[in-house]
């Protein structure tokens, strides 16, 4: 297979090849400085500055976090916070041109349970204005490229963070999920991307005002172990008594399970190398034991015309509430072409509005009755493989970008709308070694058999490594 050109910083310095459970086990262990870690993070950073996925850095003050490390899950793990959660001191962008970033008084509620976990900040990673596109590009900055493959996308809206991890930077990143913002990115970098429940994390006070409550917070990392370490350290901080128990899951499950499969979304039919990955996914799950078949498609056009209806609602309210959210330098004209189109796409429907919010509140219904007959349910993450940076690009005119857009991201929102879990894994590559994802989806609070299967996908066919010739 040939193989694009790849951009890393893995090498021979205190971080290795290690996930983040080894550096904080490490750490633990005394093995190692924090310092010395967040010396090498910071190195690394550098070497990959080419991937333009860094928004703030703060070595001084990450450093200093470094030396008074404290105790948690990953003490003393270096890692980024995407731009669009606040972190105190540090100016929190939302990836816009159209304002001036102020300083942030204090750090948002996710950032305050993160803590918890004895990371060190080493700044804040990019993201496409609002978070509203599939790829981290800009109308005038450069854009956040692949690690894979430096002339493609990293996806998004946490691209600036899948960049970061895919490349070697730190070994885990935030990220955060409003329509597929946690493994769009993941399956384009070849990441473990877990979208939570509904109400599993700690909300952001901004995710709680939502008319659907959409977004969820989380990371993108590595390793399986990482992504279920997360969690379980999460729920320590925070547990919401509605759902069950994650817990630490170290390992796969001995449940064989009934997993249905789809291959096409109700936006188009997935290319050639995108089925032939969940074919390959399907068939690795039918050889591990798991009743593997078929199924209808769960959603129907009218649940895609009512998340682009509700996608244009979040653009319209950023548009007219910015003054008073963002700083009184905001301007909706500075916004991209994405963001302007997604609005004026909103005002001439809204009439439609109630109808799609009253519907898409009910989409939890249809969507947990799937797993009456199913415990998981497979499909791609996206509709066809990463495309080339340019071709999302929110320079296009809106009408052909949307349209690329809606073919693109037909298989994540079901998740943030029905408010369901979800998993990316790296377990496909496109003939040019660029990573495919397979999407695993479960039931309300079922996280837990997600892990499971992703720890026995895992190891039955490891992910690849960016570092590997």
């Amino acid at each position: 297979m040939p193989h694009s050109p790849r951009v890393h910083a893995f090498g021979d310095d205190v971080l290795g090849d290690l996930d983040a459970t080894g550096v904080a086990e490490l750490v633990a262990t005394r093995q190692i400085k924090p310092r010395e870690v967040a010396e090498a993070a910071l190195a690394r950073v550098e070497a990959v500055s080419a991937l333009d996925a860094v928004e703030h850095l703060d070595a001084d003050r990450a450093l200093d976090a470094a030396d008074r490390a404290a105790a948690g899950a990953f003490g003393g793990v270096p890692t980024f916070v995407k731009d669009n959660v606040d972190v105190a001191g540090w100016p929190t962008g939302n990836g816009s041109e159209a304002y001036a970033p102020r300083l942030a008084r204090a750090d948002s509620d996710f950032v305050r349970m993160w803590s918890d976990q004895g990371l060190t900040y080493l700044g804040k990673s990019r993201l496409p204005e609002f978070g509203f596109s599939a790829t981290t590009e800009f109308m005038t900055r450069p854009p956040v490229r692949n690690p894979w493959n430096p002339a493609y996308s990293s996806g998004a809206s946490s691209g600036g963070s899948a960049a970061l991890v895919a490349a070697g930077a730190v070994p885990l990143a935030h990220a955060n999920d409003g329509g597929g913002s946690i493994r769009i990115p993941a399956a384009a970098c070849g990441l473990v991307g877990l979208k939570p429940t509904r109400g599993r994390i700690t909300p952001d006070r901004l995710d709680e005002t939502m008319p659907v409550k959409v977004v969820t917070q989380g990371v993108v990392t590595r390793s399986v172990r990482d992504t279920a370490r997360f969690f379980a350290a999460a729920e320590r901080t925070y547990r919401n008594p509605r759902l069950p128990a994650v817990r630490l899951v170290e390992g796969p499950g001995t449940t064989r399970l009934r997993i249905g499969v789809i291959h096409d979304s109700v936006t188009r039919a997935s290319d050639r190398e995108t089925h032939d990955a969940t074919t390959g996914t399907a068939e690795l799950l039918a050889s591990l034991g798991h009743h593997v078949e078929e199924m209808p498609l769960p959603i129907t056009q009218q649940f895609a015309d009512d998340f682009a209806l509700y996608w244009g609602f979040l653009a319209w309210y950023l548009t007219v509430s910015g003054k008073r959210g963002l700083g009184p330098d905001f301007d909706p004209a500075l916004t991209d072409n994405l963001t302007q189109g997604l609005a004026a796409a909103f005002r001439k429907g809204v009439r439609r509005f109630p109808g799609a919010i009253y519907r898409l509140r009910r989409a939890q219904h249809s969507y947990r009755a799937i797993f009456a007959t199913y415990d998981v349910l497979l499909s791609p993450v996206l509709s066809h493989t990463t495309p080339k940076l340019g071709y999302l690009s929110p320079t296009l005119d809106f009408d052909r970008l949307f349209a690329r857009l809606y073919s693109y991201v037909g298989f994540t929102p079901l998740n943030n709308v029905a408010g369901g879990p979800a998993i990316s894994l790296p377990l496909g590559q496109t003939r040019s070694g660029l990573p495919i994802g397979s999407h695993l989806s479960a039931d309300h609070g079922d996280e837990r058999t997600l892990l499971e299967l992703a720890y026995e996908l895992e190891a039955a066919r490891p992910f690849a490594r960016i570092q590997d010739a």
